[in-house]
């Protein structure tokens, strides 16, 4: 039973009516995990605009698809390993085995997994990573701004994974 109303696109008005109807136009849907976030415009919008804003950084799509289900993986939010799978699958074109890998920081390229470990790494010891966690992604050839943008889908990934878990937001994209 979720905890948080996912509110009906139809029923909404003013910010956050705006808000799906932008996300409608986009996506073609408005998922539930923004239906909820719809409670507040301000989260819907601040999820919005961080998430618009890495889409147009260094790391790839691919990539934050990636590191998604990293964290979620690590935060036990099958909301977004659902829905970042499906991502992963039908809009990234990655291989399964390749979205399968990266739950666990793992990816047959070493830069990406470099890029993994790191946001596996800042998840479990609350972002007070070392130099040599640092280090490690720089020698992979991790540049300061992937680094940084890292760190940014990190934080986007534990505000969603956060968001639905307390929510117990009903999954809305096939199951993990």
């Amino acid at each position: 039973m979720t905890r948080l109303t996912a509110l009906n696109p139809d029923e909404v008005t003013g910010k956050t009516k705006d808000l799906f109807n932008a996300v409608q136009a986009k996506l073609g849907v408005v998922p539930n995990m923004m239906r909820t976030m719809g409670n507040s415009p301000a989260v819907l919008e601040g999820y919005l605009n961080l998430s618009g804003a890495l889409s147009h950084g260094k790391l790839s799509a691919k990539t934050g698809e990636l590191i998604a289900l990293a964290v979620s993986e690590s935060n036990s939010c099958d909301y977004c390993l659902a829905a970042h799978t499906f991502i992963g699958e039908k809009l990234v074109k990655a291989d399964p085995a390749v979205l399968k890998a990266a739950r666990s920081g793992n990816s047959t390229d070493a830069k990406t997994e470099a890029i993994l470990q790191l946001a596996k790494t800042l998840i479990s010891k609350n972002g007070l990573v070392n130099d040599e966690d640092v280090n490690k992604a720089k020698n992979a050839g991790v540049s300061d701004a992937e680094i940084a943008e890292t760190i940014a889908h990190v934080a986007l990934n534990v505000l969603t994974n956060y968001f639905n878990n307390v929510a117990n937001t009903e999954i809305d994209f096939p199951a993990v």
